[in-house]
């Protein structure tokens, strides 16, 4: 019998005694004679048993820490920093340590040291092109994901995801009401759930409404300066684009500073009437907010509005909308932060509630180690729109 298939049921039944007197033998614990304690590990000695250090750890919580494991590009995107930050507020809250896991570490059938180190572990949105993420998903101690993963590997613990699809749809869905006709999606490469949903909903949406969405795929992690450079040749190609919705966190402003080299005001988006006239179109009466410095701005939880709009309509400049160079540009985020926010003007953006997910996850792997949820518990994390004047008409 070999190490790998002998389990304290072996030693029991060849020791003769109970499976838990071969647990406390071998533990040192409980009330064993020395006499059986001796004849316990002469038997798994000679059976070659070896015990399993992860199940142990699992139950003694003997290391008082969890692993994050987050994406390679997280190092410089503030999403990433501030879910880091929620998920160690919450462990810190159970009284256990984070350890951030560099993925050089974790490479190359690395995952039992990691293991050995920690009591559970955060695996942030997973890539299928990331060689640590099966390791540890099989590493032996429990394992929740923050989103799915959608390779091949053993499945995790627990999940915490989001509904991207959905937060792309109301992006998408934002801009059309504010009047573009034209939308664009600088959607993310890679193999994380998350770029998946947003590649896959940009060309679902457009076949659904019958609007051609002009897509374009960028890096995971895109530089402003790479999502200038994509959207300038977007624009010198497709002038009639009116809208670009960039998923990158901290790559929106790259889109505003090509906007204002191809001469676009970013803002309403001004449109014929049917009588002729242009006009600037807004929500109506499904936008929430109020007017701060001349821009409207609201709050969408989950993708339901509410609220009031300060005007409803916008003129427009007269001869501009038929000129594509010329015709005003609306543009949002996929993920809201410092850049967004601080940008001019201010974008509209999702706010996935970073730190907040942060918290979820941790406490979702706080609760399975602690036993007070079952493992296979997937959890939903909720996003809020953010409108800004980047998408909104001057009052």
């Amino acid at each position: 019998m070999t190490s790998r298939t002998v389990t304290l049921l072996d030693v029991a039944r060849a020791a003769g005694v109970s499976k838990s007197t071969v647990s406390d033998a071998l533990q040192g614990s409980g009330r064993v004679a020395e006499a059986t304690r001796e004849r316990v590990r002469a038997v798994a000695e000679e059976l070659g048993y070896r015990p399993n250090s992860a199940a142990r750890r699992l139950r003694r919580s003997s290391t008082g820490a969890i692993g994050l494991h987050l994406p390679q590009t997280a190092t410089r995107l503030d999403y990433y920093m501030n879910l880091a930050f929620g998920a160690v507020a919450r462990a810190q809250e159970e009284g256990l340590d984070v350890v951030l896991l560099a993925p050089a570490g974790v490479a190359g059938g690395a995952s039992g040291r990691v293991a050995s180190r920690v009591d559970g572990l955060l695996v942030i949105d997973p890539e299928v092109g990331d060689s640590a993420v099966p390791g540890l998903l099989d590493a032996g101690v429990p394992v929740v994901t923050g989103e799915r993963y959608l390779g091949p590997a053993a499945a995790p613990s627990g999940a915490v995801i989001c509904d991207n699809a959905a937060s792309l749809t109301a992006l998408l869905d934002h801009v059309t009401e504010r009047g573009a006709r034209h939308p664009a999606v600088l959607a993310p490469a890679g193999t994380s759930a998350w770029a998946t949903a947003l590649r896959a909903t940009a060309a679902s949406w457009g076949q659904e409404h019958g609007v051609a969405v002009a897509l374009r795929t960028v890096p995971f992690a895109a530089t402003p300066q790479e999502a200038e450079e994509t959207t300038l040749a977007l624009l010198r190609t497709d002038p009639a684009v009116d809208a670009v919705i960039c998923a990158p966190d901290g790559a929106a402003p790259g889109v505003l500073r090509a906007a204002a080299t191809a001469g676009r005001t970013v803002g309403t988006v001004s449109v014929r009437t049917a009588g002729g006239a242009t006009s600037g179109r807004t929500i109506g009466s499904t936008t929430s907010g109020h007017t701060a410095g001349g821009a409207t701005s609201g709050r969408t939880i989950g993708g339901a509005t509410s609220g009031h709009t300060a005007g409803s309509t916008t003129p427009g400049r007269t001869g501009e909308a038929g000129t594509h160079p010329r015709t005003p540009l609306l543009v949002a985020s996929c993920v809201d932060g410092t850049a967004t926010r601080s940008a001019e003007p201010p974008v509209t953006a999702v706010d996935l509630r970073p730190a907040a997910y942060g918290r979820a996850c941790a406490e979702l792997l706080c609760d399975i180690l602690a036993g007070r949820t079952a493992p296979d518990t997937v959890r939903r994390h909720a996003w809020a729109l953010e409108t800004r004047a980047s998408t909104t008409p001057p009052c």
